[in-house]
């Protein structure tokens, strides 16, 4: 898997911002919000994407379950393995973010008092995606396997793609 996207420039993929909208496999989709694309069988992924529909006060975010085509067209776009969910992705403003970055971008967005999650950045880069990735690698075995992807309540469908 690639590092956290860092690089304003190329969201550090290589990838130039809004790269996937000239890219034949992945069909077209409203991006004018942040994106978080995230496991949706896995307790803890959708567990997190519930948090944000909770308190998410201003409806920023867009969410997408990786197990969709869509969701599967852009890890594919951006190099990551299409079945092999170990990060979420954060797509703002047509970059990626993943991995510890991805989710400190999200608590940022929702703003106080989440933000003070960026607090962590203290950490170098590369202790805080080891972390993530040693969560991500167990989070079935710890957390549990959804039978059936996570699905929005019909309060919540205008907010998921896919």
């Amino acid at each position: 898997m690639s590092a956290t996207a860092i690089d304003p420039a190329t969201s550090g993929t290589g990838a130039r911002p809004y790269s996937y909208r000239d890219d034949p496999a992945v069909p077209a989709f409203a991006d004018d919000h942040p994106i978080l694309i995230f496991d949706g069988k896995c307790v803890l992924c959708s567990g997190f994407a519930r948090f944000i529909l909770r308190t998410d006060r201003h409806r920023c975010f867009r969410l997408l379950a990786a197990q969709t085509p869509l969701g599967t067209a852009l890890y594919r776009h951006y190099g990551l393995h299409p079945t092999d969910y170990e990060t979420n992705i954060l797509i703002d403003a047509g970059r990626l973010w993943q991995k510890s970055e991805s989710s400190i971008r999200v608590f940022e967005i929702l703003g106080a008092p989440w933000s003070l999650v960026g607090i962590v950045r203290v950490l170098p880069l590369a202790l805080r995606d080891r972390l993530y990735e040693i969560v991500a690698r167990n989070r079935l075995r710890w957390f549990g396997e959804r039978q059936t992807c996570f699905l929005p309540t019909p309060a919540d469908a205008d907010r998921f793609l896919g």
